[in-house]
């Protein structure tokens, strides 16, 4: 009985040393690979939002436009205001005026041409063609062999004219 508590407590290589290395090892990197996860969700989300809030200043801005000049300068307007607010919160890639659609609505939400002198029912400021490459801080191996992805990013805002 003796010699058998010896060999269960005596020093020396019993074939588990690298074990808890090796587990450690893997549990490390599945908890990275989540928190890039986290990170890119939030980074996407962050864009999403701050693209919504320039959407709501420019709709907010036609809401309110001159009607004698909504087409000519308050279109133009709100599209600056737009591109300003979403780069201000620092979007990439840098958001343009080519990613602004200002329009106009009818009383049942269809679309009209902004006309000077004509007051539209309703206005909506979108963003289109606006994409946001995914995998950027960390980028990981998709299905598709590619090293990110993207996503494209649709905020609008539609708002009623109260002019």
């Amino acid at each position: 009985m003796k010699n058998a508590l010896n060999r269960l407590s005596a020093p020396g290589p019993t074939g588990e040393e690298g074990v808890a290395a090796v587990e450690f090892a893997i549990v490390v990197i599945v908890l990275l690979l989540i928190v890039a996860g986290i990170v890119e969700f939030g980074r996407v989300f962050w864009y999403y939002d701050a693209l919504t809030k320039a959407t709501r200043d420019g709709a907010r801005y036609m809401s309110t436009a001159n009607v004698a000049t909504i087409d000519s300068t308050g279109v133009a307007t709100a599209t600056t205001l737009v591109v300003n607010a979403a780069n201000a919160a620092r979007v990439s890639p840098v958001l343009g005026s080519g990613n602004v659609a200002v329009t106009c609505l009818d009383a049942s939400f269809g679309v009209i041409t902004c006309q000077s002198n004509t007051a539209p029912a309703n206005v909506r400021v979108a963003i289109i063609n606006y994409s946001v490459t995914l995998g950027g801080l960390l980028p990981l191996a998709y299905g598709t062999g590619q090293a990110s992805s993207a996503a494209t990013l649709t905020p609008r805002t539609t708002m009623r004219y109260m002019n």
